[in-house]
């Protein structure tokens, strides 16, 4: 008996066995049901998910790219000013500065020298004078002593010379200095007798008076070119073509140079300038060399306007109810500009007032404060931009630029609004 219990006890542990076996058999598909049924749950809301974050994406992005344009945003204004056209053909009057009446000129004053060398072609007999450069001096008294054109001046080789030009010797200066002035000199005579070293000079025409002993004068350096006898000279065709050639030349030069040098705001037109030219030793021979070189000296004298004075004093007679706004003359140094009454050059110095004609075709432009528009822009919508330029008769037309594309307003920063002008050149 105790032998089938023990097999009884078995059999049943068999069949539980077999019954846990069953029952891992029939679990293992229920799991794996409900994964796949987890699965089937969770895919559809996986693209609506990523659907929503690319959403997120797109604005921000835009976002940044509408903060950015306004970081970089620009505006610009293109200005066209208004301009007259005018065929100019003016009688003024001026007064030296400091004169009386509202208009007044200046001169300026600029000395120079030019030389070319010119072929000898013909030979012949020829009498040169000897020339150089003295200072005479006044050791007399305070008062002023004029000596006139061809002075005589006795040297201290006994030879006779006389003076190129009149001039004034200066008074005595309260210390005792005497008074001095340079003046250049000629050989009485042709040849080379009359070359010398530097000397010292007596007034011929002062023998026998006090003023003798009180007058002097020395030379500064050698005199030179004295000759007489045969030598290629230059032909009196040639030497008259080379100095009208260097004459031009030399004008045209102290011109620029005067322009240079002339004060800014003030105007030199081209043919408000003269040259005076100095006289020349009339060299004619030549030492073993076939050339010779010509020079030609003088002095500018030019006539200086103040721009903006004479500018007003233009349009004021151009433009009928002129209200004074502020102007200017395009290309106005190219105006023709004459003398109604020339003037000879040796009292140009001494001019006091001048009546001239200035005529030629040109443009009045008005200006425009690029600062006051900058300012009374600040904050302007784009619609009232054309009542603001309402205030400014001076535009002929202008353009607004906004950028980005959608601002309907301009920027409330003086510096982020960009005014071009567009002056004729």
């Amino acid at each position: 008996m105790s032998k089938n219990l023990f097999q009884d006890m078995v059999k049943i542990n068999h069949a539980k066995k077999r019954e846990n076996n069953n029952v891992t058999i029939k679990q293992q598909p229920v799991a794996r049901e409900i994964e796949e049924r987890q699965e089937t749950e969770y895919n559809p809301s996986a693209p609506r998910s990523r659907h929503t974050l690319w959403f997120v994406a797109i604005i921000a992005v835009a976002f940044f790219v509408f903060a950015l344009s306004y970081l970089f945003s620009k505006t610009e204004v293109v200005i066209d000013p208004k301009m007259k056209d005018i065929a100019l053909n003016e009688n003024l009057s001026a007064n030296l500065k400091g004169g009386t009446g509202d208009l007044s000129f200046d001169l300026v004053v600029i000395s120079g020298e030019e030389t070319k060398m010119v072929k000898a072609t013909e030979e012949r007999e020829v009498s040169q004078k000897a020339r150089g450069t003295v200072v005479i001096y006044n050791n007399y008294s305070s008062a002023t002593q004029t000596l006139d054109i061809d002075t005589r001046l006795e040297g201290s080789n006994g030879k006779i010379y006389k003076t190129e030009k009149k001039i004034v010797v200066p008074g005595m200066i309260k210390s005792g200095t005497p008074g001095s002035i340079e003046v250049r000199i000629y050989a009485a005579e042709g040849g080379e007798r009359y070359n010398s070293a530097p000397l010292d000079f007596t007034i011929f025409g002062f023998k026998g008076s006090p003023k003798y002993s009180k007058f002097y004068a020395r030379s500064k350096g050698e005199i030179t070119g004295g000759f007489k006898g045969k030598s290629h000279v230059v032909s009196g065709g040639d030497k008259m073509n080379a100095l009208n050639e260097l004459k031009d030349v030399l004008k045209e030069k102290l011109r620029r140079k005067a322009v240079e040098q002339i004060p800014s705001g003030f105007i030199l037109f081209k043919d408000a300038v003269s040259l005076d030219i100095e006289d020349m030793e009339d060299v004619e021979f030549l030492s073993p060399s076939d050339t010779l070189p010509i020079k030609q000296k003088g002095t500018l004298y030019g006539i200086l306007f103040e721009e903006k004075q004479l500018t007003k004093k233009i349009v004021g007679r151009a433009i009928e109810k002129y209200d004074g706004s502020e102007v200017y003359i395009l290309d106005m140094e190219d105006l023709t500009f004459s003398l109604s009454q020339p003037v000879g050059l040796p009292n140009f110095s001494d001019l006091k007032n001048i009546n001239f004609n200035l005529s030629g075709a040109t443009k009045i432009v008005w200006k425009l404060d690029v600062d006051k528009l900058r300012a009374d822009l600040l904050k302007v919508s784009k619609g009232d931009f054309n009542q603001v330029l309402l205030q400014y008769p001076n535009i002929s037309s202008a353009k607004l630029s906004l950028s980005p594309i959608w601002k309907r307003s301009i920027p409330d920063k003086p510096e982020d609004i960009e005014i071009l002008v567009n002056y004729p050149e």
